[in-house]
């Protein structure tokens, strides 16, 4: 097994140089660390990260809980994290809840003990209720892309989703839409009043049953609502989905009631979907600031467990999305 004296005597510097190098705990100069990270390569070492956390009081490694990796939002942001937490010479480590309140508290006891930096939760489906369990862990907490009601003692990043919601219908009202749907997840109900607000300001107020629940942010749920949305309301010209799959879901209902997007109906997406994903065509969506989400959260946990950050602000400002049109959406038709 090579070792980290071999790394030295390959690169010409003391075996605590190249201690300083891997932990990144103490400078060294570029010349002697490119020196150093060329004989790591060549001789295949691997540090050893038990010993190195014995020594260093730190594991470098952060754990991340999603609650999919299928969803593109999630899938981003664990990017986005992963990279931020390897410019700081840290790892990660995922755990994906899958939506189930259950597996989540499994996950959330279990990690409690275990030895991790600190802790990244994105999304709060089925876990506020859970996180007392970490209430006495051995590293801090960090929350992000938060929606529901925050809890106490936990620093946060998250996003104005009541913004996106009025993103959405400003962009409807700006193109002349009076006639608008929703097609909403359940817990997604800031998003909804947002877009509610953008159409009651311009006195343009959406009846109650306007607004159609998907039982979950789900593509079969999502069809089934918009086809029945749509069949009891044919003068609708607008859609605005609060979630990408049900953005995916309405286009396709359209679609199935020979109604073309966006000629007879505009849809607003949440959530940035991937173009291409419905055959080329590209949705006007609200895209949340995924990368910034990611690079805040890691600079809070890594401050926290390193005790250099300051104290969370208990009323945190949460950063605000922004509107990219696409190919979904248009003036609507004039009789």
């Amino acid at each position: 097994m090579v070792t980290m004296q071999d790394v030295a005597e390959r690169a010409g510097v003391t075996k605590q140089t190249v201690s300083n190098v891997v932990t990144g705990r103490v400078a060294v100069r570029p010349a002697t660390e490119a020196r150093v990270r060329a004989a790591i390569a060549e001789l295949g070492y691997v540090p050893n990260l038990v010993a190195r956390s014995l020594a260093t009081g730190s594991s470098r490694t952060v754990g991340l809980f999603v609650p999919t990796v299928s969803a593109p939002f999630y899938a981003d942001l664990v990017e986005e994290v992963e990279d931020a937490l390897e410019e700081r010479g840290h790892r990660l480590l995922l755990c994906t809840t899958r939506r189930d309140g259950e597996r989540a508290r499994r996950h959330l006891a279990a990690l409690a003990s275990r030895s991790v930096d600190a802790l990244l939760i994105a999304g709060d489906q089925g876990l506020t209720g859970h996180l007392p369990l970490l209430a006495d862990a051995r590293f801090p907490v960090v929350l992000c892309a938060w929606e529901a009601a925050l809890p106490d003692g936990f620093p946060v990043v998250t996003v104005d989703y009541e913004h996106g919601g009025h993103l959405a219908g400003r962009h409807l009202r700006a193109l002349g839409h009076e006639r608008a749907l929703v097609l909403a997840s359940p817990a997604h109900t800031v998003r909804t009043a947002g877009f509610r607000r953008a159409f009651r300001e311009d006195g343009v107020p959406l009846p109650d049953d306007s607004v159609r629940t998907a039982a979950e942010p789900a593509f079969e749920g999502g069809l089934a609502a918009a086809l029945d949305a749509l069949r009891a309301h044919p003068e609708a010209t607008a859609l605005f989905a609060t979630h990408d799959v049900l953005a995916v879901a309405a286009v396709e209902a359209a679609r199935a009631l020979g109604r073309t997007v966006p000629g007879d109906l505009s849809v607003v997406a949440h959530d940035d979907t991937p173009a291409g994903v419905l055959s080329g065509q590209t949705l006007t969506s609200v895209v949340l600031p995924k990368r910034e989400m990611a690079r805040q959260a890691v600079g809070l946990a890594l401050g926290a467990a390193s005790g250099t950050a300051a104290p969370p602000d208990p009323r945190p400002r949460p950063l605000l999305p922004d509107l990219v049109p696409g190919d979904s959406t248009a003036a609507p038709r004039r009789p």
